[in-house]
């Protein structure tokens, strides 16, 4: 992780305001969270949980590291795993499990943060059943942002757990090798966040949320240059590639079993 923020922190510059600068807006009412509906928490194994957002009825875009155990590296049964849409306050608008999840086939789960695991770090979940409710749209996504760009970001995470929050200001501090430094505050839980841009008051996805790091003082988001490894899982779905059977060994656990840790956390410098 060091040697990744150091590469990057040649490339960047004082710009914009800061992720301190931008407080978040909680999206805990019915009207205040209408337009990001198709935001979810995505309830992992029963242990813990990331955010995921719909790109298509039955197709949820997360971060491909919310799908191993960062204690043994195994991948996790993506059966456990529920999609819960618009989750507010013990309620979603929808309710899901995962068919057939998919990853970047470059990406590699070894617990060190580096370009390529950051690159890489998406995956696709297909739904059981695809989402019908005219409330959850899914959302289109956008080519790669530019330096400098605003965007945003609409996430659960440890202390809002239970509805989604918004930081609609921050901005992208760089671009290096298919990877995004944002000035976005975030934190444990928003693994796989949606990165927005804005354009003509339209929100899209640009971007997940891979990692939380600090530099030089101030916290910044890392994620993928969404728009050609969006494309590589695209083609490795419609390929009937992906992971549709229940891996021998993968992570389950039972009703009232203990919990663990996920590799739903980020990554802090320096450390796990």
């Amino acid at each position: 992780m060091r040697k990744l923020l150091a590469i990057l922190a040649i490339c960047l510059a004082p710009m914009g305001a800061g992720a301190e600068e931008s407080r978040l807006q909680t999206l805990d009412t019915t009207e205040s969270g209408r337009a990001w509906e198709a935001v979810g928490r995505l309830d992992i194994n029963g242990r813990g949980f990331c955010t995921g957002a719909l790109i298509a009825p039955d197709l949820v875009l997360t971060a491909a590291h919310c799908l191993y155990d960062s204690r043994t590296k195994a991948r996790i049964d993506h059966s456990t795993i529920e999609f819960l849409a618009g989750w507010r306050n013990g309620r979603a608008s929808a309710y899901r499990l995962v068919r057939r999840a998919v990853v970047h086939p470059d990406y590699v789960y070894d617990g060190d943060v580096s370009h390529d695991r950051v690159r890489n770090d998406v995956a696709l979940l297909e739904l059981q059943r695809p989402i019908r409710n005219t409330s959850v749209i899914p959302f289109a996504t956008a080519d790669r942002p530019r330096r400098g760009d605003n965007v945003g970001v609409v996430s659960y995470a440890k202390d809002r757990a239970e509805a989604p929050s918004l930081q609609q200001v921050c901005d992208v501090m760089a671009r290096q090798r298919g990877i995004l430094v944002m000035s976005c505050d975030v934190d444990f839980g928003a693994s796989g966040a949606p990165v927005f841009t804005f354009a003509d008051g339209t929100p899209r996805i640009v971007s997940v949320v891979s990692a939380k790091a600090e530099l030089r003082g101030a916290r910044v988001a890392l994620g993928t240059a969404l728009d050609e490894p969006l494309a590589v899982l695209r083609r490795e779905l419609a390929a009937g590639r992906g992971f549709a059977e229940v891996p021998p060994g993968a992570g389950r656990v039972k009703v009232g079993g203990a919990r663990g840790d996920i590799g739903a956390k980020f990554v802090r410098p320096g450390g796990g």
